[in-house]
């Protein structure tokens, strides 16, 4: 579980923009880039290369 406090200092590493936590929490979400990072064991995997894009329905 990621912390209220880190959600509040942690930026997406591409826009430097604020990142929200997932439904599922199991991703970070940025709405500037339109990308999800995948948290693992706890740990957010805050790499550009490694984020997947957000799908949302329509």
């Amino acid at each position: 579980m990621i912390s209220q406090k880190l959600l509040e200092i942690i930026a997406c590493p591409k826009c430097k923009g604020q990142v929200q936590l997932s439904e599922t929490q199991d991703g970070l979400i940025c709405t500037v880039c339109q990308l999800v990072y995948e948290i693992r064991d706890d740990i957010p995997i805050m790499l550009i290369d490694e984020a997947k894009p957000l799908i949302q329905a329509a």
